[in-house]
């Protein structure tokens, strides 16, 4: 066996938490995967002898690619939310199944929508340590902070993530719970689920018109989303409260705000426009 045979062969059983590495901070299966070969020509090309733990050497490198992808992202003001959109439809054509179930074992898409309102030094610590539990003084010469400084980031990333203080705010119970049982139901297609969720004067504003739709009334709406939720929609703290996402593959698509009164709820707010979206504060909700 050749030394260059023999170095993929060790390079593949690395391949799959590299992508994973890679996706959670990129969240884009394509992005993933160049950010994953690039790092198999960077490893490629030196003397492997040199390196005392190749796998911490390949987290490090692939880690270092993926902050570089990242910087460009925010030097050319990010892709729209079309274009996003349209890479991941086509992504999600030209994954394999052993790949798909890689990505819904490891990556949350209300976790990948929130990372993606991170500044990249922050998403590459808070992806590194929280999630893959590196520990800062591996995570300081990747982002070129000192220990310390990674830390700090690495907390605030974590607020941010996890919107520590909207969840202080947060009317619990009722809302959860209403917002939990409307999107159940909305799933399930089940019709009287959805009235008993609903305040019978309830109102539905739509923004994906050229002026804003309104649906009125508890049995109107529920015809019109009984059985036509997105299968990505997913509870997540909108605006401090709890609310719902739909972001296929991590790409946030729309989301919707609730008001609840006495357990029911009373206006449904759907955004989809990108600028509207791109001003809607977001937050993973921590599970029941």
């Amino acid at each position: 066996m050749s030394d260059q045979v023999w170095l993929a062969t060790i390079f593949e059983t690395y391949r799959k938490q590299l992508f994973t590495v890679a996706y959670r901070m990129l969240g884009s299966i394509s992005e993933a995967e160049d950010a994953v070969q690039e790092t198999w020509l960077r490893l490629s090309r030196i003397d492997v002898s040199t390196i005392q733990n190749i796998g911490g050497w390949l987290t490090t490198v692939v880690s270092r690619i993926c902050l570089d992808m990242l910087r460009s992202r925010k030097s050319r003001k990010e892709e729209t939310l079309e274009a996003q959109l349209s890479d991941t439809l086509t992504d999600h054509q030209q994954v394999d199944p052993e790949q798909e179930a890689l990505i819904a074992d490891s990556v949350g898409a209300a976790m990948l929508v929130v990372l993606a309102q991170l500044k990249p030094a922050e998403r590459i610590a808070f992806v590194l340590h929280d999630v893959f539990h590196l520990p800062f003084q591996e995570i300081a010469p990747i982002i070129g902070k000192s220990e310390d400084a990674t830390r700090q980031i690495a907390s605030r990333a974590r607020r941010r993530v996890r919107g520590e203080k909207a969840a202080r705010t947060t009317n619990a119970d009722d809302q959860h719970e209403a917002v939990k049982a409307f999107l159940a139901a909305a799933h399930a297609g089940d019709f009287d689920r959805l009235i008993a969720a609903l305040d019978p004067e309830v109102v539905l504003r739509d923004d994906r018109e050229s002026e804003a739709a309104i649906t009125r009334g508890a049995v109107a709406l529920a015809k019109k989303v009984a059985g036509r939720a997105q299968k990505s929609a997913q509870l997540a703290l909108v605006d401090g409260t709890v609310g719902i996402i739909a972001a296929p593959r991590g790409k946030l698509l729309y989301v919707l705000k609730f008001n609840v009164t006495s357990g029911k709820i009373t206006e449904i707010d759907l955004i989809s426009h990108p600028e509207r979206l791109a001003k809607t504060e977001l937050a993973v909700l921590a599970a029941d």
